[in-house]
């Protein structure tokens, strides 16, 4: 007699192979999370600017500030290396996810190329009406990554001037100088100013004009009480052109 496929020989084949798919994805996730915990690790553990080797000259003048530097810039790093830990977390699950659930399903025998084409169809309608939203991200990971401003800088933009006192991936939380809670979508931070980066220093105040004593001849208005002196003789002689 032929060969004949056993049924339940092909179904622990199936199996096998998708315990080995799930097997290699979690293999690959674990050991990429590893090592991505070791760089935010590495990240927020750096030297503070004044332990650098090239700021060891300004130390004796800043020793007083230095504890407030460091606590500013510990609290500022820990905080974009949490951002993009978990922006890096969230792509590494999601890339793992879908590529584990392809072999799985090639495992048991299903074709995946329709599937392929639908995810596409409908990966391109999310895009078409979430514009707004991958935007937001998209300016979020920038100014994360760049280090456009962060956790306690004065910042300016065109709706405001405040202190920054939570950045996300989509929204930026700012504290006028009034009081005002303001959330600032990122997409929509065109023109931005850090006060705390650069160089800035406050405008002097115009300085007030001294009051001049008003006088007649200046064509101000006489003091109450004073009549103005005419500015022809008063007399009741007649005139020589009368006669």
């Amino acid at each position: 007699m032929g060969n004949i496929d056993n049924p339940g020989d092909n179904l622990w084949d199936n199996l096998l192979e998708a315990g080995i798919a799930i097997v290699v994805g979690l293999l690959v996730w674990v050991v990429l999370h590893y090592f991505i915990r070791i760089l935010l690790k590495h990240a927020k553990s750096d030297r503070a600017p004044m332990g650098q080797t090239s700021m060891r000259w300004a130390a004796p003048m800043l020793r007083g500030i230095d504890p407030m530097i460091r606590a500013l810039d510990h609290e500022r790093r820990v905080q974009r290396a949490h951002t993009i830990g978990t922006l890096l977390n969230s792509i590494l699950t999601s890339i793992v996810v879908v590529v584990t659930g392809f072999y799985l399903l090639l495992a048991f025998g299903v074709n995946i190329a329709p599937l392929l084409a639908s995810v596409g169809v409908v990966g391109i309608a999310v895009g078409f009406g979430a514009q707004q939203l991958i935007r937001d991200f998209l300016a979020g990971i920038f100014i994360t990554i760049e280090d456009q401003y962060g956790i306690g800088d004065v910042i300016q933009t065109s709706e405001v001037i405040g202190t920054v006192e939570y950045l996300g991936l989509r929204i930026t939380r700012v504290m006028a100088e009034d009081g005002t809670l303001w959330y600032l979508r990122n997409g929509e931070i065109l023109r931005l100013g850090n006060r705390s980066k650069g160089t800035y220093q406050e405008p002097a105040p115009e300085p007030e004009a001294p009051d001049s004593p008003s006088t007649p001849g200046n064509g101000a208005a006489p003091a109450p009480g004073l009549v103005p002196a005419p500015s022809t003789p008063l007399t009741n002689e007649p005139s020589e052109s009368s006669e």
